[in-house]
């Protein structure tokens, strides 16, 4: 990258992981572009990184565009060396119409990348999910061979759209020119920038809440936000990386282990705190009444381990143990007010 211009987009700098990887693009001396659905939330994103870097986060701009509208972009991309497309939508239910969730991420995706290449950006990080790699062919643990099928027996509107988006993303890369790279984290955990979650971190909440009885067995990867805003970073300045997805994942943990960490990171919240692992044909007769189960039930009992070998081989990615990433979420809700 040019020392001249190291200016750098990044798409979604409102959300959890989005302040996270503004926030350290910003320590290491990027200037950056975060777009925003309203000037608000940028002046919120704002004041928080500011808070946290101890000064005004003078090198960060702040632009309005929505992943539905052709209006800011090319404002917002203007100048700039790098993007980062980290913006798309996560539903913590299954919503009414899927397009809601389809179409921001595979348009959105198609409209960000031809505006960068319009506004003469060629290298692009993208983030997808494990979400596109594990629900299809193969068996575990899963790697970036690995393809969910998006209309096969495991899949959901979210995981069809992660995949969707990302295939776009490849497309448009060859079609346009562009040096892509892609990273396809787990379920991201860990401390807040203010106050803003993801439905990921909802899940801790909503535990430590006392809101879900009992725990269904459902396995996911975890992985640290800080862990993923670095990944990030670590792509853009690795030039073997372009051309290449990477699983950005740590280990595989149960509801029954996240709520294990729980109890001794948060003793005072273990009265709260689920203590018995439901049966699969209960918790998918509960569907229905919970939102959230809906989400995962065809998944329960399932092996989700993933690998992330090529990751740490060709980015020198390292991550957290998984213990201190929910811990530090969980402290990270009770210092922001959200514990109850």
């Amino acid at each position: 990258m040019s020392e001249t211009n190291r200016r750098v987009v990044v798409t979604g700098a409102g959300g959890f992981l989005g302040r996270h990887l503004t926030l350290s693009l910003l320590k290491r001396g990027y200037p950056v572009c975060g777009t925003f659905r309203s000037a608000v939330r940028g002046k919120q994103a704002n004041m928080a990184l500011a808070e946290l870097l101890g000064k005004p986060a003078d090198s960060l701009d702040i632009a309005v565009a929505d992943l539905e509208s052709d209006d800011g972009w090319s404002e917002a991309l203007k100048g700039a060396h790098a993007l980062f497309h980290t913006a798309s939508p996560f539903p913590a239910k299954a919503p009414g119409d899927p397009q809601d969730v389809l179409r921001p991420a595979v348009e959105g995706t198609r409209r960000v990348l031809r505006a960068a290449v319009d506004a003469g950006i060629r290298r692009v990080v993208l983030t997808s999910s494990i979400a596109a790699v594990m629900y299809g062919d193969g068996a575990p643990p899963y790697d970036e061979r690995n393809w969910t099928d998006p209309s096969g027996t495991f899949s959901t509107i979210y995981y069809a759209s992660k995949t969707l988006a990302e295939r776009a993303a490849w497309e448009e890369a060859e079609a346009l020119g562009l040096e892509l790279t892609v990273l396809c984290p787990g379920m991201i955990l860990g401390p807040m920038i203010g106050k803003t979650t993801a439905t990921s971190v909802g899940i801790v909440r909503n535990l430590l809440n006392g809101r879900y009885p009992a725990m269904p067995k459902f396995i996911v990867p975890l992985v640290d936000v800080r862990d993923v805003a670095a990944a990030h970073v670590l792509a853009l300045e690795t030039a073997s990386s372009i051309g290449e997805r990477f699983i950005i994942a740590g280990q595989s943990l149960s509801i029954a282990d996240i709520v294990g960490i729980l109890r001794e990171a948060v003793p005072e919240r273990a009265g709260k705190l689920p203590g018995m692992t439901v049966p699969n044909w209960t918790a998918k007769a509960a569907a229905s009444l919970h939102p959230g189960l809906a989400m995962i039930v065809k998944e329960l009992g399932r092996d989700n381990r993933v690998s992330s070998e090529k990751a740490r081989r060709v980015l020198g990615w390292t991550t957290r143990p998984e213990r201190e990433t929910v811990s530090a979420t969980a402290s990270s809700l009770i210092e922001a007010g959200l514990i109850v």
